[in-house]
């Protein structure tokens, strides 16, 4: 299959929170995909694994599906057993993307640009690195593509790792902006992958819990 993409697509910023919330839950909670428009909302308006943090509404979701419909990267479900409309996305038919790829995607989408420890680690839940080789491999075929989805940013100094961000939104005129100084990034730094497997732990202990709760739902109507 070969793989393409629309020329001149440039996803704005609540797009691409959409996006990357359906590949996210079409990975991680395939049971509850596709998505209705309020799971929808919820799912871009995380607070979790989310960077900014948005407050997206109805409407505004609305929009964004429609952009992305004409744009040929989501849609709505052919789901049969459904009573209310449920979404999709369609990244797999645009972009013939293998599953590392569409992970590192997807965490770019949600969180902006990374570092490979912290791909790795935010990743985890969607595919498992062995190593930031294997994550380094990843973002070098996502950049000499024939139209590239990456680029590597400006390395601050002090840093070991330079960070990469995904061009489906086009370039941001702060990427190459001046550093900011070292010690004002120490004031917010610490150990990057220690804190997204923090965070991974914390989202597989809400998806068991959920797991439960929904086991013991189904336990209690026997008896009903």
């Amino acid at each position: 299959m070969t793989a393409f993409r629309a020329t001149n697509v440039v996803l704005n910023e609540n797009e691409a929170r959409v996006l990357g919330s359906l590949v996210e839950k079409d990975i991680t909670t395939p049971d509850y995909y596709p998505l209705t428009l309020n799971a929808l909302v919820n799912a871009c308006n995380q607070k979790s694994n989310r960077d900014p943090v948005m407050s997206l509404n109805d409407e505004m979701v609305r929009q964004a599906l429609h952009s992305l419909n004409e744009k040929g990267l989501a849609g709505t479900a052919s789901t049969a057993d459904s009573r209310v409309p449920k979404y999709e996305h369609r990244m797999q038919e645009a972009f013939n993307f293998t599953r590392r790829e569409t992970a590192v995607m997807c965490v770019l989408m949600l969180r902006g640009p990374q570092t490979p420890g912290e791909l790795r680690g935010r990743t985890e839940r969607m595919h498992r690195f062995e190593d930031l080789t294997d994550v380094q491999s990843t973002l070098q075929k996502l950049m000499t593509r024939e139209e590239p989805l990456l680029r590597v940013l400006p390395r601050q100094p002090g840093t070991k790792e330079a960070r990469y961000a995904h061009l489906l939104s086009g370039e941001k005129p702060e990427w190459d902006a001046p550093p900011v100084p070292l010690e004002a990034r120490l004031e917010h730094s610490g150990d990057s992958e220690r804190v997204a497997r923090l965070e991974q732990d914390i989202e597989s202990l809400k998806k068991e819990i959920a797991d439960l709760k929904q086991e013991f739902a189904g336990f209690r109507r026997q008896f009903e």
